[in-house]
């Protein structure tokens, strides 16, 4: 089977590696054929400051600073390469207590969705989440593909052919190539999204603005250490906007450095970030960094929390990232194009859990895509007909797992962010009130955050195959 995955984000890295671990041997002497394309510079040896530069802001591969991997994602990983996990959980920092705070310094839940990370037990049972930077996580997977699997070139169109393979198209006007299968992991702003609705004139289903933009980056953590719990991710909340940190990595000696089931010492940097309201989403042309800079102290000269006020004073805004989500589709598949994690569904930082459902997509399509192929090369050698059934069959299975399930997250996620938008002092004290009662019952708000966490991807894919047998 040929393959085009387009976009060399975590997506793309992912769906590569776990295609290229299950897909089963074909009948003949050649093996599958898997390329990824990308427009922007994938060098296993880019820093993630020149990853950021110019138009990679948008891309696939940077969009964001950081990010946290949940357990099912972690899962994905781990049951992918090991070594992977290990090598991703040593580029981040292991977070077991989530603390939610009113911008006066009030403590209003404390919760630890996966136990207590200081109980042997839960050592050894539960993951916990890992922050991470994108580009740390990102790096990660690349380093296991081989630079001849990517192809750095523009998509200008992805079409695709209910009796042939799918034409892939690039903007620098060269030949273009066919495939029996285009993955579309290039990003809420997917060129190979169109290719499933040819006919409209412009995307039907464009990204939305969510209203809300967040600024970010780190600090000695020395500053700060003796504020700051030691596997915590911190969220501070006020009537004007919203602030979070946490450290970023473990010490270089800590005994389990590698481990998602342990808490280890942090190093000496934390990270932060902040969301507020803004009216227009800002570019790298209308960006105006010291009046970002300038608004944002005016805006939080006035919370308590020791942590934002150290960050205030050496702050600099370099670059803004603006809350995008994207609509729900009708449908992520036709005629062997197929759309997975942003490009299907992007879902806004308050989630929690866009790059795990990316990884859980991936996992899921390539699971279901593998046991068809393998069923058709039992029946005999498949040509690209053959092929184009085995492909629709796995995508309507994936999308009827996946769908629900993101589409539900998207709706949870859509009201919390609500909290970090600018209201009135009414509304400010009825969301500490809120919070504060929720967090009476820190046993019901970690249940509700570990049914994300908990949940098993490849489990599931096996229920729908055994309904189907």
């Amino acid at each position: 089977m040929k393959i085009a995955i387009i976009g060399a984000g975590i997506s793309g890295c992912t769906a590569y590696l776990l295609l290229k671990k299950h897909l089963p041997k074909p009948l003949d002497a050649d093996d599958h054929s898997i390329t990824i394309y990308e427009a922007y510079d994938t060098n296993q040896d880019t820093t993630h400051v020149e990853r950021g530069q110019g138009p990679t802001h948008s891309s696939t591969l940077v969009v964001g600073g950081g990010l946290g991997v949940g357990a099912n994602g972690l899962n994905v990983i781990k049951r992918l390469d090991e070594n992977l996990l290990r090598d991703i959980v040593r580029g981040g920092y292991v977070v077991s207590t989530m603390i939610m705070k009113s911008k006066t310094g009030t403590v209003l839940a404390r919760v630890q969705p996966s136990g207590d990370s200081e109980s042997d037990e839960v050592a050894q049972r539960n993951m916990h989440m890992v922050s991470s930077s994108r580009h740390s996580l990102w790096k990660c997977l690349r380093v296991r593909i081989p630079d001849e699997a990517i192809v750095n070139r523009r998509i200008s169109a992805v079409v695709a052919n209910p009796s042939g393979q799918n034409t892939v198209s690039f903007a620098d006007g060269g030949p273009s190539v066919e495939a029996d299968l285009v993955i579309g992991a290039d990003g809420l702003k997917s060129t190979a999204k169109r290719a499933l609705f040819p006919e409209a004139q412009e995307d039907p289903f464009p990204p939305h603005y969510e209203g809300l933009v967040g600024v970010g980056g780190f600090i000695p953590a020395a500053q700060v250490r003796e504020h700051v719990e030691r596997g915590s991710m911190n969220f501070v909340f006020g009537g004007n906007g919203f602030f979070g940190y946490f450290f970023s990595e473990s010490t270089d000696d800590s005994p389990h450095r590698d481990s998602p089931y342990h808490v280890s010492e942090p190093s000496d940097r934390l990270a932060w970030w902040s969301t507020y309201t803004a009216a227009e989403a800002p570019t790298p042309g209308t960006l105006d960094g010291p009046a970002v800079t300038a608004q944002l102290r005016a805006r939080l000269q006035s919370w308590k929390d020791p942590v934002i006020q150290t960050v205030l004073q050496s702050l600099t805004v370099e670059n803004m990232y603006p809350t995008w989500t994207v609509p729900p589709l009708p449908t992520w598949e036709r005629d062997g194009v197929v759309l997975v994690g942003d490009a299907a569904h992007a879902l806004p930082p308050t989630s929690g859990q866009g790059s795990s459902q990316a990884l859980e997509d991936v996992e899921a399509f390539t699971l279901l895509l593998s046991h068809h192929l393998r069923e058709a090369y039992t029946a005999g050698k498949p040509g690209t007909l053959e092929k184009k059934e085995v492909i629709k069959s796995a995508a309507k299975q994936y999308m009827e797992l996946r769908l629900p399930r993101v589409t539900q997250m998207l709706k949870d996620s859509r009201s919390r962010q609500d909290s970090k938008r600018d209201k009135g002092i009414i509304e400010e004290y009825i969301m500490y009130v809120f919070m504060w009662t929720m967090g009476c019952f820190p046993g019901v708000m970690a249940k509700y955050m570990n049914k994300a966490f908990t949940y098993d991807v490849a489990e599931e894919v096996k229920k729908i195959l055994g309904k189907g047998n």
